[in-house]
């Protein structure tokens, strides 16, 4: 890999920027876990069914999620594998931090004068361990399994064909994280199995979409950080050096 050689001053903005990138990602990503128990119908195509199962009925947790895989393409992109990987493991710590939190409020008990009772938050934050523990197992294989396709593809075109890469790393790990996290909710009868098919399809065409829309987003900021710090094709930002 080409590291670019950056000034003092260019290497601090580079850090700052990743450290704002980073924020992003994980409250994205904490939010999407804290937000998943309310559902809504996404009717592109008007009422479809698959196997009795209605598409198009989607967590709203689904909404911040796709923002992570632009991020860490992003990333990928600019700062390297290493530095990817980092804001993955920052967001997994992240978020079980936050379930902790949760849990402790839940277990303290609410004042008469509460304007919200225990009964109202348990029914809205008690499922979210639970939501978490799925969540998190399939965030670990769907964002590890984009970054190591993404830089995959960019090994094999030394650097080009962006659109390449930031669609099929994203393709295949949505769909390993739709179907994973799904599943397990499932399995953990936090969701019935009758929204198994219709999650899983209406969750990974969602993504699908999302993905190709945000390509242009991803051509664009990869323009601004390689015209900002002089960067060329396949050159990266070492922050560590």
């Amino acid at each position: 890999m080409v590291y670019a050689v950056l000034k003092e001053k260019d290497k601090r903005l580079a850090f700052k920027i990743y450290l704002y990138l980073g924020a992003l990602f994980i409250t994205s990503l904490v939010v999407s876990n804290l937000i998943f128990q309310k559902f809504f119908y996404w009717r592109p195509f008007g009422d479809v069914t698959v196997l009795g199962a209605s598409l198009f009925e989607i967590s709203v947790g689904i909404l911040p999620y796709p923002l992570t895989f632009l991020i860490t393409d992003l990333i990928s992109e600019i700062y390297g594998r290493k530095k990817a990987n980092q804001i993955v493991t920052a967001g997994i710590f992240a978020s079980f931090f936050s379930m902790g939190i949760v849990l402790l409020a839940n277990w303290v008990p609410a004042l008469p004068s509460s304007p919200v009772q225990d009964a109202v938050f348990s029914q809205v934050f008690a499922l979210s361990p639970i939501a978490v523990f799925a969540s998190m197992l399939a965030y670990l294989f769907a964002q590890y399994v984009d970054i190591g396709i993404y830089h995959f593809w960019k090994r094999l075109t030394n650097g080009k064909h962006l659109w390449l890469r930031n669609n099929f790393s994203t393709y295949l790990s949505q769909f390993i994280d739709t179907f994973t996290v799904v599943g397990l909710l499932c399995i953990f009868e936090v969701l019935p199995w009758s929204m198994f098919y219709g999650l899983v399809i209406s969750g990974f065409i969602f993504k699908v979409i999302v993905a190709l829309l945000d390509t242009p987003f991803l051509y664009f900021f990869v323009y601004l950080f390689r015209r900002r710090f002089n960067l060329k094709v396949n050159q990266e930002i070492d922050l560590e050096a």
